[in-house]
This record gives C-alpha cells, sequence and structure tokens, in this order.
C-alpha cells in the first residue's frame, strides 16, 4: 500500500488475495495520486536520459504493461521515478477477463503466475484515464499504449481489433505497444507466426502511417513477444519487425514453462510465469534479437529485474531499456532507483 514504507506495507500485502491485494494498491494509488499524500512514496527520478525511437526517455527504467491495466494510476506511478510507463493492456471492447482465482504468488522464487485474461474496462475508459494523467508527462515522463484483442474476437478477425486499438489510442500515446504474447488469450500467440505476424504488422504500418499525417506525427510502434521461442521463430520474427518498418521490440511476456517452479504451491496454475524464473529466458530472447536485428534496433527488455544487477544483466544482454512489474510487488518502489541507478551511462551490450 502506497500511504505505508513498502517493508511495513508487505506482509499486510501479502497476506491478502493476491489480487485483491493488488487492487486496493492500484485504488489507493489513484485516489491520492497528485495530491498532497503522493510524497508519502514519491521518489527523485535518477538522470540517465536516452534518445530511442524518436523519443526522449528521462531514464531507462519503466513500469511494464499488466500493473495498471485501465491506466488508472500513470501520475501515481510514475511519481516513483520511473522515466516510462506502459499502461493497458486495453482491448476495443470491456471484458472481465478469466474466472478468479487467476493470480498466485511463487514467493520462494520471487514469481508470480496469472491468467487475468486482459480484463480491462475498454477503450473508452481507458482512454479517459489517460487523459487525465498530467503531472508524469509534464515532468517528461513517456507514456506507452499496450493493445491487444478481445476474447471473443475469432482469431482470424484480429488485425480488425488492433486496427480499432492504434486508432483509439494514437493520438493519446507516446508510443503503442501491439501485444501478440499474452498466454492467457486462446490462440493470441498464434499471431507471432509467420504468415499471421506479416499480415497483422502491414495492416498495423499502413494504418500508422495514415494515422501520421492526421495526427502530424509518428507515433512509434513496438511488438511485444514471448520468451517461448526458439532460434528460428526469433529470426522470423526480427526479419518480419524491420520489413513493416516497427520502431521496437519488448522481449519478454510471461512464460508457460514450469522448470524453475516445479514442487511449489501454485507451480501447476495455468497461465504465465513472471518474475525470477523468467530472467534468464528472456535475455536469451534479447541476445538473439540483438544478434539479429543489429546495433540500431531498439529493444525493450523486461522480466525478472528484481535488483539493479538484474538491471545491469538486461542492458549487457542487448536491451536499450528495460521494464518492471513483479519486481515492483516482492521489492516496492525502491527498486526504480536502484535499477536506473545500476544502469545510468551503461553502454548497451
Amino acid at each position: 500500500m502506497p500511504f505505508l514504507p513498502y517493508p511495513l506495507a508487505r506482509p499486510f500485502l501479502f497476506g491478502l488475495d493476491p489480487e485483491q491485494a493488488h487492487e486496493l494498491t492500484l485504488g489507493a494509488l489513484a485516489r491520492l495520486q497528485n495530491t498532497p499524500a503522493q510524497c508519502l512514496w514519491a521518489a527523485s527520478r535518477v538522470d540517465d536520459p536516452l534518445e530511442l525511437a524518436g523519443l526522449r526517455f528521462p531514464n531507462r527504467v519503466g513500469l511494464a504493461a499488466g500493473l495498471d491495466k485501465n491506466g488508472r494510476c500513470i501520475d501515481g506511478l510514475g511519481a516513483m521515478g520511473f522515466g516510462f510507463i506502459e499502461v493497458g493492456t486495453v482491448t476495443p471492447k470491456a471484458q472481465p477477463g478469466s474466472a478468479k482465482p487467476r493470480m498466485f504468488r511463487l514467493p520462494q522464487q520471487q514469481a508470480l503466475i496469472n491468467r487475468l485474461g486482459f480484463n480491462n474496462e475498454g477503450l473508452n475508459a481507458f482512454l479517459a484515464h489517460v487523459r487525465r494523467a498530467h503531472s508524469f508527462r509534464a515532468h517528461g515522463g513517456i507514456v506507452g499504449l499496450n493493445i491487444g484483442k478481445n476474447a471473443a474476437t475469432p482469431i482470424e478477425n484480429a488485425v480488425d481489433d488492433y486496427l480499432l486499438g492504434l486508432q483509439a489510442v494514437a493520438p493519446h500515446a507516446d508510443y503503442v505497444t501491439v501485444n501478440i504474447s499474452s498466454p492467457n488469450t486462446r490462440n493470441l500467440r498464434a499471431l507471432q507466426s509467420d504468415e499471421a505476424l506479416d499480415a497483422l504488422l502491414a495492416a498495423l504500418a499502413e494504418r500508422r502511417d495514415a494515422l501520421a499525417a492526421t495526427l502530424e506525427r509518428r507515433v512509434p510502434m513496438f511488438l511485444k513477444i514471448a520468451p517461448d521461442l526458439d532460434e528460428a521463430q526469433i529470426a522470423l520474427i526480427a526479419a518480419t519487425l524491420q520489413r513493416h518498418g516497427m520502431d521496437g521490440v519488448i522481449a519478454t511476456n510471461t512464460t508457460i514453462a514450469r522448470d524453475a517452479v516445479q514442487g511449489l504451491p501454485h507451480a501447476d496454475e495455468a497461465g504465465g510465469l513472471s518474475g525470477a524464473p523468467v530472467f534468464e529466458a528472456s535475455n536469451r530472447v534479447i541476445r538473439a534479437l540483438r544478434q539479429a536485428l543489429g546495433p540500431a534496433f531498439p529493444i525493450i527488455g523486461v522480466g525478472g529485474v528484481l535488483s539493479g544487477a538484474d538491471a545491469r544483466a538486461k542492458i549487457e544482454a542487448g536491451a536499450d531499456l528495460v521494464q518492471i512489474y513483479t519486481g515492483l510487488i516482492y521489492r516496492g518502489p525502491a527498486i526504480v532507483a536502484e535499477a536506473a541507478a545500476a544502469i545510468a551511462g551503461m553502454a548497451r551490450g
């Protein structure tokens, strides 16, 4: 809870159902952001600016999508010292997501399993929240908006949902992320395959270019991919990203692998595993992407960042920026400054 020092708040929060704790914390942040109470969790931002994809990031540590699905807490979360905040995943229509319970802690491995299933309030509510955020951007923060498809939309019609999402969020986004890698929407990861990805990115690139004329700016577009990819799949994705002029890639989402958590309570729950067990898998994908994409293509590294050393390893693997999600839950806001300070001024690996 943001109104208590995190080491004191964590035992209380970890005594609650994970999703209940999550909603309680976001609710408090939403109510208290941009009030005098924000000083209770606000931290000075580490100054480590980086120009990437036509944007100036004030530092290289961001919040990954999924924590604030509805964009309610951009200013409150941004006050923790992040250089950029990514919110969503948002789908065109509101949807409840999977049946509860659908979040599980694995504290022995500093991990989470979730099968939330893109639960969100839909585009209209999402954009209303994004438009209300002001202080984070006023101080140079970058906001990414993450789009996906509705569960009820057949996979063969997925492009339609992504085009609706891009059209709606582009005017309000510093960058847009196309999420095709959640394991919790049926068949979604099939969009990472050759023909499906080619068709999706071709359609999105055409719409982005059309929007650029209207908006008088070209909104950078990133693709978020899974850690459960082999070398051939990574090479194919890299070539497709370049062919369609994508602006960057986010590596990676959660994993469906369970090798690192076998035998632990909740290890057999369906869903995506995040936190420390994804660290090496994410780094493997980052290294392969950097080799395939060359030195200049933007890569955001995410997966298992629970310390400053973990953030450094992401940069050494080839990432330009890093994102945190599960680390924030286990470590609290202090991890933001720790990670940003650890990578300040580093050259990419």
